[in-house]
């Protein structure tokens, strides 16, 4: 009797037919926001440790951000699997039939495995051109090499604990969901200054460590990744509604490809996002050396970790849209689609007017070396003037997503970073040849307003306007339903 009640109080916790829907998607968003920017540390710290060094800690910061690249593109093939296969489970759960919920689950746990196997197969073999490629120097390639090698040796536990966390959040145990990250984010926090440093001060301690350097913050982070993946695979296969079976596990055709083709939108942000990385790497370190590749690592971390609060805006928006998308439900659809825009709008301009105006206490958490303020605050400025414009892409991108149109937000994604940045990044450093270097930074802005415009325009007109009409449009997948 007691089982069957938790089973039924389960089921109600990921129903969001029923309640607030500002209610329903704060719910999730709340330990989802600070789950994502508790998730950012596992890179976050290891660039803060990283950056103080002694002698070599700009040096080293710099070689780590080389590696930014390979990291995103791993980041794209887990949300191919994770937040492709996360909106058809909710979809499914809104339509009753938890067996197949439990099908794409197991396929996207699989999808993960085989990618992973991949990514880390073509990264070992061929290493040493691809981190040159993405704008190593002679002088930082050491630092790059150590860090990537080992980082990619744990890629099993970053993909399956990040990937399949989705699952977790989208049966309504966000909370459940956030621990996940802490627990790694915790682990890898506590574990980096023993394994980086010769000896480190805690709490006014004086202890020694393993002073491996930038090997030592790689390998700190695979051990809290595997924890995480741990905790994640415990509660999907032993407490969760809708578990992960290994019978699940067996490859369809038919979920493999509806997952896929989900899941390319983000796979194609995430790679988009490479290579403009690779781009801006490569252009600053021949027009500007190693210094602005070092500004640009920064600010990649920083926009990293306010893109966190985004993303776990959209992400506990996402399971609100699907499932009530899935039930034919348009009125409390559109009511999720307008709270995620309001709340996105509202945090975006927040926090890039933090970044804008105190951007030398944000250089200095990673390195505090007069060459690097003399350069970054500046670059700073321009890279984030329009970055509150990112709120209305991202709205945009992640409600196609969340209603299973996928080839929308593929669509935006190229145009904002393929079309508009990687041409900027080319051309404007001979559009202003007395400034090369500063001149790169400035194609963000442009590329963040005219996105911006664009997917949310598109959004409004093709799913904002029928929803407020009652109408359901049809996704790539399912015929339109009427209420």
């Amino acid at each position: 009797m007691c089982s069957g009640k938790r089973i039924l109080m389960a089921k109600e916790k990921g129903d969001f037919s029923k309640g607030s829907v500002p209610g329903a998607i704060m719910r999730l968003a709340v330990p989802l926001f600070f789950a994502q920017i508790v998730a950012v540390l596992y890179n976050i710290v290891d660039r803060i440790y990283i950056g103080h060094i002694d002698t070599v800690g700009r040096l080293a910061l710099t070689g780590v951000g080389v590696t930014f690249p390979v990291i995103t593109i791993i980041t794209g093939f887990t949300n191919l699997c994770g937040m492709g296969g996360a909106p058809l489970f909710s979809m499914s759960r809104g339509r009753g039939d938890d067996e197949k919920a439990g099908e794409i689950m197991g396929n996207s746990a699989t999808l993960l495995l085989l990618f992973g196997a991949l990514i880390a197969s073509a990264v070992l073999i061929f290493e040493r051109d691809i981190l040159y490629a993405f704008g190593a120097s002679d002088d930082t390639y050491y630092y790059a090499q150590s860090y990537i090698t080992i980082y990619i040796s744990g890629i099993f536990f970053s993909m399956l604990g990040t990937g399949l966390n989705s699952f977790i959040n989208n049966q309504g145990y966000s909370a459940t969901g956030m621990f996940t990250t802490i627990l790694g984010a915790v682990t890898n926090i506590a574990l980096d200054p023993f394994f980086i440093f010769d000896r480190f001060s805690f709490l006014g301690i004086n202890m020694n460590g393993f002073n491996m350097g930038v090997a030592g913050a790689a390998l700190a982070t695979v051990i809290s990744q595997f924890i995480s993946a741990a905790w994640v695979m415990a509660f999907l296969i032993f407490r969760a509604p809708v578990r992960l079976r290994l019978r699940s596990m067996a490859l369809r055709f038919a979920h493999v490809k509806k997952i896929l083709s989900l899941g390319v939108t983000p796979l194609i942000m995430s790679f988009t996002t490479g290579t403009v990385q690779i781009l801006y790497n490569s252009s600053l370190q021949r027009y500007g050396g190693d210094i602005y590749v070092g500004a640009m690592t920064v600010i990649n971390s920083i926009r990293e970790m306010i893109f966190m609060g985004t993303h776990g805006l959209t992400s506990g928006a996402q399971p609100v849209i699907s499932f009530n998308y899935g039930a034919g439900n348009a009125e409390r659809t559109l009511k999720a689609i307008r709270f995620q825009t309001y709340a996105g709008v509202a945090y975006t301009i927040a926090a890039s007017a933090i970044v804008v105006l105190w951007p030398e206490f944000l250089i200095k958490l990673f390195n505090d070396s007069d060459e690097l303020l003399a350069v970054a605050p500046a670059m700073m400025r321009i890279y984030f003037s329009a970055y509150f414009m990112i709120s209305f892409h991202s709205v945009g991108q992640f409600t196609f997503l969340s209603l299973g149109m996928s080839g929308k937000g593929m669509f935006f994604s190229i145009l904002r970073k393929i079309v508009v940045v990687v041409p900027l990044i080319l051309l404007l450093p001979l559009m202003f040849p007395f400034a090369p270097a500063q001149s790169i930074f400035g194609a963000e802005p442009v590329s963040d307003a005219v996105a911006g415009i664009a997917c949310f325009t598109t959004m409004y007109v093709t799913v904002w306007r029928k929803l407020r009409k009652g109408i359901i449009p049809p996704n790539a997948s399912k015929s339109p339903r009427p209420l």
